[in-house]
């Protein structure tokens, strides 16, 4: 039976793009049935020629990437024909299949790694979040990369990741991606998210981790003190869009609440507590754990100021936020307009909350893991780091007492 097949190279835009190179990918058509797959190339939309599918110009890097181009195509052609020849069933996962040297059952690192995060993607919003699925994605795009770079293929057999694979790609992340070291580990667990899938599912009989050891840094958390909050808070700001921002972090700082929390927070959430006074009664976006937080003053007085704002008047939102990836550089604005010699960040207002003006005025642990949202206070106890104001009180009461040594 006669087959129609086609072959087209083009670029894909990724998930956020805004600007830069695209990856190349590569589409086989059989009978009407695409399969698609990245060569693992990458190309500016500019230089590419959608026309005869390959890059303009004649520069070193455009003649490279043609020339590879042109060898896929021959090894796709080459596939074809053997199937062909060997009278087996041609269709567009089977060309596929034998253009990456695979069998029909064969099991492929990037294709198992792509099927998780299609799935996690597909559980956006009750099981996942969209920065957690962006972490994969971005894991995904090392590890095609790393696997094109070092072993000159498009894809590699499940059963080939061995120890030295992960050695190497640990390596590569450090040097040719330049990741510090907790975020080369963050991408390896990913990937070693989607191993552990491929162990249970019987596609691999060893796990290339075994004998790997990696260990996260820790980083030393950013305190703000009583004196840097009411800087912040008092600078007077005449752009609208930094005194929202400025006034969202400071209503993390008195609530603990994290970005994503914030920006979902709603009316209908803040109501009359067990001692008559108002509550932030909501479930953490990343956990959904209860976080029930009494109300401060400040925070109050910040509800306030936005109940008649556009944004909120008519709707359930507390505060005219949206998810903006300009937040960092905004509050990078306001630290430097403020003299605030620190990085802000909402992370930074959530240890505020448990340092500062918790823990540091006495608030039990217990109570503090609980208004966090915490499942554990074993995950609080890395925010009761007490400022050093406060250990230098503490000390000043021990010498007082003429404590003889």
């Amino acid at each position: 039976m006669k087959n129609t097949f086609s072959l087209l190279f083009y670029l894909k835009k990724p998930k956020n793009y805004v600007a830069g190179a695209m990856p190349i990918y590569m589409r086989i058509t059989v009978d009407g049935v695409p399969k698609e797959l990245s060569i693992g190339k990458q190309c500016e939309p500019e230089r590419w020629n959608p026309q005869i599918n390959r890059v303009d110009g004649k520069k070193e890097d455009a003649r490279t990437i043609n020339a590879y181009l042109k060898i896929v195509e021959d090894k796709v052609d080459q596939a074809h024909t053997d199937l062909f020849k060997a009278d087996k069933e041609i269709t567009a996962v089977s060309l596929k299949n034998k253009f990456l040297g695979v069998e029909e059952e064969a099991h492929t690192l990037l294709t198992a790694f792509q099927d998780h995060n299609d799935k996690m993607e597909a559980l956006i919003g009750k099981d996942f979040t969209e920065g957690t699925l962006s972490k994969y994605n971005t894991t995904l795009m090392h590890t095609t990369s790393f696997i094109q770079h070092k072993f000159k293929v498009p894809d590699l057999l499940v059963e080939k990741v061995d120890n030295y694979f992960i050695t190497e790609f640990d390596f590569y992340l450090r040097s040719k991606c330049r990741c510090a070291n907790n975020a080369a580990v963050k991408h390896l667990k990913n990937l070693g998210k989607v191993i552990r899938i491929c162990l249970a599912n019987r596609w691999m009989t060893y796990d290339p981790f075994c004998g790997h050891k990696n260990k996260i840094t820790k980083v030393q958390q950013v305190i703000l003190t009583p004196t840097d909050i009411q800087t912040i808070y008092n600078k007077e700001f005449a752009i609208e869009r930094l005194r929202i921002v400025r006034d969202a972090f400071i209503f993390c700082c008195y609530t603990g609440l994290s970005f994503i929390d914030l920006v979902e927070l709603k009316k209908s959430e803040v109501v009359t507590g067990v001692d008559g006074s108002l509550w932030i009664i909501k479930k953490r976006h990343k956990s959904g754990i209860p976080c029930n937080v009494p109300l401060l003053p400040i925070a109050l007085e910040i509800i306030e100021r936005y109940a008649d704002h556009p944004l909120c008047a008519d709707t359930d939102r507390v505060l005219p936020m949206n998810s903006n990836q300009k937040m960092n550089a905004y509050l990078k604005e306001i630290a430097d307009l403020s003299g605030v010699d620190m990085n802000l960040t909402f992370k930074v207002a959530r240890v505020a909350f448990a340092t500062t003006i918790t823990m540091g005025n006495g608030v039990p642990i217990e109570s503090v893991s609980k208004m966090l949202g915490h499942a554990s206070i074993k995950t609080t106890q890395i925010y009761a780091k007490i400022m050093d104001n406060k250990v230098g009180e503490d000390m000043g009461v021990l010498k007082n007492k003429n404590v003889a040594a």
